[in-house]
């Protein structure tokens, strides 16, 4: 049965940020006093929000803790405004997605930080519904992001009509949770991280997309 609906998750998904992600992080938590390898970002921070990562990493009781994510906000949106981490062959896929099905983004970021992104890759007139860290509760693993999604989409669809794109352990986790049929995209985290999705693929395409959906 074809999808009714595809969702993409935004980080390292649709938009290819992780190396940006970590060298902002980076340099943030060594400014702190308490530094962040590759490794340990790869490995324990990959694919939560900012909430999530500066918390776990700095504690959350720090009376600065709000300035640190507007912060890391802030530091995201200057680096990325061109647009130019959401490839031409991502952005061919995506307006293909959107031709046959609602398109969505459920993300572990703020809306400020997606918004601007998809605007200037010329994606937002595409999207359909988003749901970012500000509009739930729980974030990946959890699936309220995802189950929030199916209800702005609406039209009956039904979770298992759903196509979702992750790149991370917590986003497949969500997305399956959710009882949606996932897609690891292998990038970030590479296939064995990856191995409770339903299928993999090493990167977002036209060729792909259009063999999901058909």
């Amino acid at each position: 049965m074809a999808p009714r609906a595809a969702v993409f998750d935004f980080n390292g998904t649709l938009s290819d940020d992780e190396p940006i992600l970590f060298s902002i992080y980076e340099a943030m938590f060594a400014e702190q006093g308490r530094p962040l390898t590759q490794r340990e970002y790869i490995d324990e921070l990959a694919g939560h929000s900012e909430e999530e990562i500066i918390g776990s990493w700095l504690g959350r009781d720090r009376p600065d803790f709000d300035k640190l994510v507007a912060e890391r906000i802030a530091r995201y949106r200057e680096a990325v405004a061109d647009g130019s981490t959401v490839y031409p062959e991502v952005r061919e896929a995506f307006r293909h997605a959107a031709q046959c099905v609602p398109v969505a983004i459920v993300s572990g970021a703020a809306r400020a930080e997606i918004v601007p992104v998809v605007e200037a890759a010329g994606l937002a007139p595409l999207v359909a519904a988003l749901v970012a860290a500000d509009d739930v509760v729980e974030g990946k693993p959890h699936p309220e992001g995802y189950l929030r999604v199916l209800e702005l989409l609406g039209d009956g669809i039904r979770a298992d009509e759903v196509l979702v794109f992750e790149d991370t352990e917590v986003g497949v986790a969500a997305a399956k949770a959710a009882g949606m049929y996932c897609v690891g995209i292998t990038r970030t985290l590479g296939p064995a991280r990856l191995a409770a999705a339903d299928e993999l693929i090493p990167e977002i395409d036209l060729p792909s997309v259009r063999r999901l959906l058909a």
